[in-house]
């Protein structure tokens, strides 16, 4: 509170852009520790609009105008709000309060929203709440440990790999000395471990970062561990190591003392680049696709040119195109796969979560995605905090990683539209709170930090509010015994399918509604209905 200087502010016009408001509703502008609110003076209606500072991405402060002063809000979630004040002292304060409750300062976690929510529950029900997603069962439900993959201790404590979880599978003949040598030939000691088992075949996605190979470097326990892999898969006689960055990046990276895997060190692999770019090449595409939306009146080739000039949809392709090969080399080769970018937790994250949902339907539920989230971007350690901007940090680390993994998924379920439990409000109920910081589950770049800053102690996990709401983010197309929702999804990823095929899915969405809504008397099976 001490940063509020002015908490309440009235005849102030509010304007929404991001709902398409024509015109300025007139109200009182109130600041408390973590919303700003707006009521409207209208006695009828009294509508309040709520704005979570830490959704706040920028607070602009135009030239004064004889009518007073101006705010721009831009949100994190793509909403801009427009505030009208008439004191320019009043504007001054409200911007200067604005500007410091949005951004907390670097390491001032206790200012982040989640240290004060405080919803009507027990502390019993909070620390259970925290216990609602098992990774462990989700291994057991994969098949594992079994006689090619079990559990190591090496990680214990964090001690081989602060980023990485304390509980990690590897190949039963990965034994604690190659565990230990790998991790130090990798970027961050981020050494190879399961992500993903895939029972019908015994292929597995595996992940882990770079290796610190130079442009001679090589390491024996790294071989051998890359070895094991192998033979943790009885079916094969070599791996596919994806690397997802674009080759030249790589390339570049061998000057810093890191690089990728030599084909002639490692004999039993397959090294695959895919081209997925940076974090600041996302960040930027990002920024003009944004600022495409916020064109005042563009014509069809202002938006079409804007839009391909971001390249957002391009990278969309890409990160698809990662999953769909990781996918198809574990269903229909039966070969196992490790994915690395630099340190292994954007780009790795994105490919290994993309091939998940592409091969086990269980990811394509609302429980499942929950699951494949935890596991692959909470506790493999995704920087949350720093690409998210949750806390006043270096701008150039923030970067729109897991929005593009939720796009992918919506592009996914656009192609599929049976295939998926749950429908787009769900991925927009994670995108709000992964930048929201009202629950901890999004809070601190790795499991060890969130162990050591004590959040299941002092905050609350989001994953049992979603899955009390789920009746909101049900798909009623979606019907678990159609063999669309079976199996392996086999997605188009040319350019056209990421765009144009929107308008035909709308047309059969509505067509498949009509047809649930008649009273039939025989069952319509898909194939009828594609008939």
């Amino acid at each position: 509170m001490e940063h509020i200087r002015t908490p309440k502010v009235e005849n102030v016009r509010l304007l929404d852009r991001s709902s398409g408001q024509r015109k300025a509703s007139v109200g009182t502008l109130y600041l408390s520790a973590t919303h700003t609110i707006f009521v409207e003076n209208n006695p009828e209606t009294r509508k309040e609009t709520w704005v979570l500072h830490s959704m706040v991405s920028s607070v602009e402060r135009p030239p004064t105008t004889p009518s007073g002063g101006q705010l721009i809000l831009r949100c994190k979630d793509f909403r801009i709000f427009q505030i009208f004040i008439p004191q320019e002292r009043d504007g001054l304060d409200v911007h200067a309060s604005l500007a410091r409750l949005s951004r907390p300062g670097v390491c001032k976690y206790s200012e982040l929203y989640c240290l004060s929510f405080n919803p009507n529950v027990n502390k019993e029900e909070r620390e259970e709440s925290w216990n609602f997603i098992d990774l462990t069962a989700d291994y057991k439900r994969m098949g594992v440990p079994n006689n090619l993959w079990v559990a190591t201790a090496a990680n214990g404590e964090y001690r081989v790999c602060d980023t990485y979880p304390s509980e990690l599978f590897v190949p039963k003949s990965a034994t604690p000395t190659i565990i230990v040598g790998s991790s130090r030939f990798r970027s961050r000691g981020r050494f190879p471990a399961l992500s993903y088992f895939h029972q019908d075949t015994l292929a597995a996605v595996c992940r882990c970062s770079q290796p610190l190979s130079g442009f001679s470097g090589r390491c024996q326990e790294d071989e051998m561990m890359l070895q094991a892999l192998m033979k943790s898969n009885p079916g094969s006689d070599y791996i596919y190591v994806v690397d997802t960055r674009p080759k030249l990046n790589a390339m570049a990276n061998r000057a810093a003392g890191k690089g990728y895997e030599n084909e002639d060190h490692y004999t039993n692999i397959k090294l695959q680049f895919i081209g997925i770019e940076n974090i600041h090449v996302m960040r930027s595409s990002q920024q003009k696709i944004i600022d495409v939306g916020e064109m005042r009146s563009p014509s069809m080739t202002d938006f079409l040119w804007g839009l391909e000039n971001s390249g957002w949809l391009k990278h969309i392709k890409a990160i698809l195109d990662a999953g769909v090969f990781v996918a198809r080399a574990v269903a229909d080769e039966g070969v196992s796969v490790l994915v690395h970018c630099s340190d292994g937790w954007d780009r790795t994250a994105q490919a290994c979560s993309v091939a998940s949902i592409l091969l086990d339907p269980y990811y394509r539920t609302i429980r499942g995605l929950m699951v494949l989230i935890e596991r692959d971007w909470v506790s493999f350690g995704h920087k949350f905090s720093h690409r998210y901007a949750h806390l006043d940090r270096d701008p150039k680390e923030v970067s729109p990683v897991i929005d593009q993994f939720l796009e992918c998924v919506w592009q996914l379920s656009e192609q599929f539209p049976c295939a998926f439990e749950f429908n787009e409000r769900f991925l927009i109920a994670i995108h709000t709170h992964v930048y929201s910081c009202q629950y901890g589950t999004f809070l601190g770049n790795s499991q060890k930090e969130r162990r050591d800053m004590r959040l299941h102690e002092r905050t609350h996990s989001l994953w049992p509010q979603l899955w009390k709401d789920r009746g909101e983010y049900t798909n009623p197309l979606y019907k678990a015994e159609l063999s669309q929702s079976q199996g392996v999804l086999r997605p188009n990823t040319s350019p056209y399918s990421c765009f144009w095929n929107i308008m035909f899915l709308l047309l059969y969405a509505l067509f498949m509604l009509f047809l649930q809504s008649c009273m039939w008397k025989e069952t319509v099976t898909e194939d009828k209905l594609m008939a």
